[in-house]
């Protein structure tokens, strides 16, 4: 076992218990060390701080995956870190007390204390990123050991994310166990039925993460008298998930907006297979931003307007140009809102925490001259749990405002 030495100004931080250490906390290694190895970190004296996976090639050296000496990184280490994650989400009784029987996420990297490593149920079939090096080094085992445990019907990569190009990784995608998924595997959330493409579809081919805020969506109009004659705006529309659930709660009619006529007409296959009439004016393939301006300057207004980027900041140098990226399309919603109506906004961009989302969308409003209130504020699902020691897990942040 080799060891990595910590700077002594910096060994204070590892009582915390954050996952990640940076190359600048490191003072030097001792014995031989390739990347993907086992590594013991240790302060100038020798004093065990954790244990974890080294990558000579990420600015984050080492990710930690205990801090108990006595604790070896063997398979059956990850076989019980496994069968954690998977109790905290009632998965050895095959129910999910959220309402998604089969669409659910297994393993939150981090935050499950499984860093560099997500896996995603979608019926029968299981998703695996491997975000890291460490993890891309076993996940033939890893997929060894989840098809043990829970028996699916396959296993498929969908590592293809961009984090890994820090790790030196390329992108790879494939079968790694078991059956090929079909071209598209139905899913059941909370009764609705979704048609999730994990090949080729956004994450891992659904946004599991929002499921808990579009059932909050799928109530806000059920009780109004006037549900039959609301017009609900979704942007950045994807495979219609929002759309499913504002239909279901009554209103008249949701036009989603996607750049990406792919995932239009799979959000046309959800309405329809969840009941509900399709037509084709109620998806509109263009930008976002572009297609706001064209319904200001011709005057059309909207009771309830979704907002669901996709990340504008995917690094701290990109916080202030991300920033004028949320407010403009705040400020567009703001102007098309009519009074008493809803905005539901988010940033899934980690770099830009709650408390700065909330002043981009306080000055979007006041350059609207609008009034409004947070009614809720919104974030990822039960199943995407964020460590107390890895607030970085807290990337999903939204705020359900009403507007006059």
């Amino acid at each position: 076992m080799s060891d990595a030495i910590i700077l002594p100004q910096r060994e204070k931080t590892f009582q915390r218990r954050h996952p990640w250490v940076f190359s600048g906390a490191i003072q030097r290694v001792e014995g031989s060390l390739e990347d993907g190895d086992i590594v013991d970190v240790r302060s100038e004296s020798g004093r065990f701080l954790g244990r974890g996976y080294w990558n000579s090639r990420s600015d984050i050296r080492i990710r930690l995956l205990t801090w108990d000496e006595g604790e070896q990184i063997d398979e059956t280490f990850w076989r019980e870190k496994l069968a954690r994650a998977f109790r905290a989400r009632d998965v050895e009784n095959r129910v999910y007390r959220h309402g998604t029987p089969n669409a659910y996420r297994l393993v939150n990297a981090e935050n499950d204390t499984l860093p560099g490593l997500v896996v995603d149920r979608y019926s029968d079939w299981l998703v695996l990123q491997a975000l890291t090096l460490g993890i891309a080094k076993r996940k033939e085992m890893l997929a060894g050991l989840l098809a043990d445990m829970l028996n699916p019907a396959g296993i498929y990569e969908r590592s293809d994310v961009d984090i890994r190009q820090k790790e030196g990784l390329p992108p790879e995608t494939g079968l790694l166990w078991g059956k090929e998924p079909p071209d598209l595997i139905e899913i059941d959330e909370n009764g609705r039925r979704f048609l999730v493409d994990v090949r080729q579809g956004h994450k891992t081919g659904f946004y599991l993460d929002q499921r808990e805020n579009r059932a909050i969506i799928g109530e806000w109009f059920r009780w109004d008298e006037q549900a039959s004659e609301r017009v609900v705006l979704n942007t950045f529309a994807y495979t219609g998930g929002f759309a499913v659930y504002a239909l279901a709660s009554l209103v008249r009619r949701v036009v989603n907006i996607d750049t990406s006529a792919e995932a239009l007409a799979l959000a046309q296959r959800n309405v329809a297979l969840n009941g509900f009439a399709v037509s084709d004016d109620d998806f509109v393939e263009g930008d976002v931003f572009q297609v706001l301006r064209y319904y200001r300057d011709t005057g059309q207004q909207f009771d309830m307007i979704i907002l669901d980027p996709p990340k504008f900041a995917h690094s701290p140098r990109q916080v202030e140009s991300a920033a004028r990226g949320y407010k403009d399309i705040n400020w567009l919603a703001f102007r098309l809102l009519k009074p008493g109506g809803i905005l539901v906004t988010f940033s899934c961009s980690g770099a830009i925490d709650d408390s700065l989302f909330q002043k981009i969308v306080f000055g979007a409003l006041v350059d609207a001259g609008r009034e409004g209130q947070i009614v809720c504020r919104l974030g990822q699902a039960s199943d995407h749990p964020v460590a107390l020691t890895f607030p970085e897990g807290a990337y999903l942040k939204g705020l359900l405002c009403r507007v006059w």
